[in-house]
């Protein structure tokens, strides 16, 4: 289960930030995470409320925004947004889809206290 490993990173990030900015607790939490990242956001949840365990995190409200996975078309040359890594182009039926986001996981932000 990797989703383990990034609640450990996320909690590794909140405590960097809250020696550094001074606060003391995080109410909410927010994740970008995008259709490609390989993200299982039940697992994700459980593991943040375990890791996040005696962290200015605990008890935190995680929210997960789900970013569009994006490709550029080398047939139409438009960005478009593809639902499968091997989708056609949903504007011209191509097949030469480079993959351009929608691999991302990162913190958007944080409410704290």
């Amino acid at each position: 289960m990797h989703e383990m490993s990034l609640a450990e990173g996320i909690r590794s990030i909140v405590l960097d930030q809250a020696r550094a900015h001074g606060f003391a607790r995080v109410t909410v939490l927010r994740l970008e995470i995008g259709r490609f990242a390989g993200v299982e956001k039940p697992a994700l949840d459980f593991a943040f409320d375990v890791v996040m365990r005696g962290s200015p995190a605990e008890g935190a409200r995680l929210e997960m925004i789900d970013l569009p996975g994006q490709a550029l078309c080398y047939d139409c040359a438009k960005t478009v947004q593809i639902a499968d890594r091997l989708d056609p182009c949903p504007e011209c039926g191509g097949g030469r889809l480079i993959p351009q986001g929608g691999d991302e996981l990162r913190i958007k932000d944080m409410e704290v206290l």
